[in-house]
């Protein structure tokens, strides 16, 4: 195997000011290559992260059942290398149970917010089809505002710059 190093100095490293300044050709191949490369980038960290599960997740696994837990961080070492497993735990909820509890909560004369965290949203799509009056109603609970723009770009043949 060769000795494989990727750094920062060797793609090239410029300030937004050269960006800009790039040619629409240029511009286009520099956002072409940084997204050649985070496909790369998320290829090789997948295919890394399956090697290091099937090299060290069992033995990982197990060091954190002997330490009476079924997920946190636990660390191994190998040789000279100290590997950090964590294991992350992820909870879900099942909403329909979820709303069975809270109306027996209500109907008992207690506050939902006391033991459940309320986070009411309406959907875009279902805001903008309401009559007009009923997005009255709503409207001063409602905020806008603007996301993270995004671009692409893309050479239309026949046309010159």
């Amino acid at each position: 195997m060769s000795h494989l190093t990727l750094t920062p100095s060797t793609l090239p490293d410029l300030s937004v000011s050269q960006l800009a300044a790039l040619s629409q050709q240029e511009l286009q191949e520099f956002d072409i290559s940084l997204a050649m490369l985070a496909t790369w980038v998320k290829l090789s960290r997948d295919r890394l992260n399956t090697a290091l599960e099937q090299r060290y997740g069992e033995q990982a696994r197990t060091a954190l059942l002997e330490s009476g837990r079924d997920f946190g961080v636990t660390h191994l070492s190998d040789g000279q290398l100290r590997v950090t497993y964590e294991l992350p735990k992820r909870v879900s909820w099942d909403q329909a149970q979820l709303s069975k509890i809270a109306e027996r909560i209500v109907a008992a004369g207690d506050r939902i917010q006391d033991y459940m965290d309320v986070d009411l949203s309406v959907s875009e799509s279902r805001f903008n089809n309401w009559p007009p009056a009923l997005k009255e109603q709503f409207s001063a609970a409602r905020t806008v505002k603007p996301g993270k723009p995004t671009f692409r770009l893309a050479r239309v043949e026949g046309e010159s710059a």
